[in-house]
């Protein structure tokens, strides 16, 4: 099999103006002609091995940040956006989307924002009875898309925060539980702590300085509430920071993406960076031994796993991903190449729907995607009780996976045949931009496909889709 060239021009040049070095200066460091290295930062050549060699050795550079991140993302976002049928008659090959991503990002993600602004106005065309008589109905994304997209592109790592809490956690000293050790940071700062059957999850109440928790979660929220209200207290400055770096559009995605990074530093805080990669490779992922060792809950164990992306103390790529029973993608994060479709639902073909129909149980699946890239992907179902009988109980499905060449490091793999051809499903990102030709779960057709439509013959599905 051929090995795919690498072009990452833009990452090699971000490189070099971070370390303050010319051109000419950069390249003698690398050990190549000023020419190549100029070839090379504008994505004309490859970067060669030598390169790639010399960035490791010379700079301690995490070599893995010049394959995966915004580029593969992009790529995805770019595909998705333009499978749109108003550019039905102007489709870009592949190699033209990978040259836009890595030569000009800035321009790339530009072109997503348009897109998606066109979307969101066509969507609200549509919708009259609420169009009409607004003022407001500005091309802009929604913040929640906006805050989506914040850590989407931030590859669901913050450094800053990341680093805080697992500070925080260090500070155990007499081997208390992470519960306690928020319970008494908490009561130090003059804050007592309550529960009541009458609080949705969490309230707290600044006025008398008292945080109320439902005595209904179970020990695993209650630990994530307390870390996160902490948060809030405490790393205030922090999270503002991190804030005015992401120069949000609106005051309510800024609010929005503040309790997604003070959820970030309780996830972190609960499963401190360090600790938690070296206890995921001794237990080979194990998520329910995980989730014991650290009292968290297993969607919180899947979730954490996906983000650990600190440089140079990198975890296994994972991608992660929650649904709901309607198949609508509720949370979703891709340290692979695997990216999710922005818009709809997951691929039906994919074990992570399949997971209401055994609750308590993992599911196991080898996948294959369209361009070849082979999956191991596990799957369960995520039960939310409320508490009490007339109370609503929100379910989902959870799915982690990651490449199959990292599925001797998983202990769900152990007893799979991966070098077996035949034992991978095909699965998509999504119908529109899946290329597919006979798939018996499609249920629209790519939208950049040409169509041949038989009335005197039918096959699996009522169309021929042309190559």
């Amino acid at each position: 099999m051929a090995t795919q060239k690498l072009y990452a021009g833009v990452k090699l040049r971000e490189t070099r103006t971070k370390l303050g070095l010319t051109q000419k200066a950069f390249a003698a460091k690398l050990g190549i002609s000023l020419p190549y290295l100029n070839q090379m930062e504008n994505n004309n050549r490859p970067i060669s091995t030598g390169a790639v060699l010399a960035l490791a050795q010379e700079f301690g550079f995490d070599v893995t940040e010049l394959s995966v991140g915004d580029s593969e993302r992009m790529v995805s976002d770019l595909r998705e956006a333009l499978a749109d049928p108003i550019f039905s008659a102007n489709q870009p090959p592949m190699a033209d989307l990978r040259l836009a991503a890595s030569n000009a990002p800035m321009l790339a993600r530009a072109f997503i924002d348009l897109h998606r602004a066109y979307r969101q106005s066509h969507e609200r065309l549509a919708s009259l009875d609420e169009a009409l008589g607004r003022e407001d109905s500005r091309s802009a994304p929604s913040p929640w898309e906006e805050v989506r997209d914040f850590f989407h592109y931030c590859d669901n790592y913050i450094d800053a925060v990341d680093r805080a809490a697992e500070r925080f956690a260090a500070k155990d000293q007499g081997g208390i539980s992470s519960e306690e050790r928020a319970t008494d940071a908490l009561n130090a700062l003059g804050i007592q702590v309550k529960f009541s059957d009458s609080v949705g999850i969490r309230g707290f109440d600044a006025a008398t300085q008292t945080l109320t928790l439902s005595k209904f979660m179970s020990p695993e929220t209650r630990r994530f509430q307390l870390l996160l209200q902490l948060a809030l207290l405490t790393h205030n400055e922090l999270l503002e920071a991190t804030l005015d770096l992401a120069r949000f559009h609106t005051e309510e995605a800024r609010e929005i993406a503040k309790i997604g990074l003070a959820n970030y530093f309780a996830g972190a805080a609960l499963l401190p960076y360090q600790a938690f990669l070296e206890a995921a490779h001794r237990e080979r992922h194990d998520l329910e031994l995980l989730s014991a060792q650290f009292g968290a809950s297993i969607e919180q164990v899947a979730h954490r796993l996906s983000t650990l992306q600190r440089t140079g103390a990198k975890g296994i790529p994972f991608f992660f991903v929650r649904v709901d029973q309607a198949g609508t993608i509720t949370k979703r994060h891709s340290a692979t190449r695997l990216q999710f479709a922005r818009f709809g639902g997951a691929c039906p073909l994919w074990n992570v729907h399949r997971a209401f129909e055994t609750p308590g149980r993992f599911l196991r699946q080898l996948a294959q995607t369209p361009d070849g890239l082979k999956y191991f992907c596990l799957a369960r179902d995520v039960s939310k009780p409320a508490g009490s009988f007339q109370a609503p109980v929100r379910r989902y499905a959870i799915g982690l996976g990651c490449e199959v060449k990292h599925a001797e490091h998983l202990v769900y793999a152990d007893d799979f045949d991966i070098k077996n051809e035949r034992a991978f499903e095909p699965i998509g990102v999504s119908c529109r931009i899946c290329e597919r030709p006979n798939c018996h779960q499609r249920s629209v057709p790519p939208l950049e496909a040409r169509l041949k439509v038989d009335h005197n013959a039918r096959g699996i599905l009522p169309y021929e889709i042309l190559s």
